[in-house]
């Protein structure tokens, strides 16, 4: 494990001065007393905050909403959890036994929040510019590359429009599971597109972030199948 814990230290660029505060940010609460909640809350803002300050930088001339519109869109559970998926945080996480043996470790929700909360350990072990450095590391090209118009839209509404451009009926988003405690539940969402027979399942940390993530996951489909639309 130390050896994995210094690859990815390598990949992100920043060597723990506290290496227990990386121990943490890798740790679920079905481990022990000691994991990574606090530290989940505090990368949440510091990730925002970072990611503001990049899109103030690459944006000059986006309004509010729009910077508003491309922050959410970056730092969604879906976008979180493929950036923590490429870091390889999987393996690297803690967990009980019964958590990993039900698939804890590939669960969007579990990996987007070790990526909040090894960011808020960067922010604590070396500041908030060794945090901003870390963020653009690693959302960077996807901010330089991208367009702000691309993501002016959430993903529910871009999906929305996309099919009532073409008179299809709107989509249908059902709950299929819940998770977790009541303070911190994890949604299963359904969002099913009957008159083109397409149907994705997405987690959120709420009923809506679920949707949007099932959402994108449909727009992605039809980026990728021929369906016309």
């Amino acid at each position: 494990m130390a050896t994995a814990l210094q690859a990815l230290q390598v990949r992100i660029g920043h060597h723990f001065s506290q290496p227990a505060l990386l121990q943490r940010a890798l740790t679920h609460r079905s481990f022990g007393a000691d994991h990574n909640e606090r530290l989940e809350f505090l990368g949440d803002a510091v990730l925002n905050l970072a990611v503001s300050s990049l899109l103030y930088e690459r944006f000059g001339r986006s309004d509010e909403g729009d910077l508003t519109r491309v922050r959410a869109w970056l730092v969604r559970e879906d976008s979180l959890h493929k950036v923590a998926a490429a870091l390889g945080l999987s393996p690297l996480l803690r967990m009980s036994d019964g958590e990993a043996r039900a698939g804890g470790a590939q669960r969007p929700a579990m990996l987007a929040d070790a990526l909040e909360a090894l960011i808020g350990a960067v922010h604590l072990d070396a500041g908030f510019d060794a945090a901003l450095a870390l963020v653009r590391r690693i959302f960077g090209p996807q901010i330089v590359q991208g367009d702000d118009g691309q993501w002016a839209k959430d993903a529910k509404t871009a999906l929305q429009e996309r099919l009532q451009a073409r008179k299809i009926p709107l989509p249908v988003y059902r709950i299929r599971a819940t998770r977790g405690q009541a303070h911190a539940q994890t949604f299963e969402i359904e969002c099913e597109v009957a008159a083109l027979d397409l149907r994705e399942f997405a987690e959120g940390r709420s009923r809506r972030a679920g949707e949007q993530a099932a959402a994108q996951r449909v727009l992605e489909r039809l980026d990728a199948e021929s369906h016309g639309v």
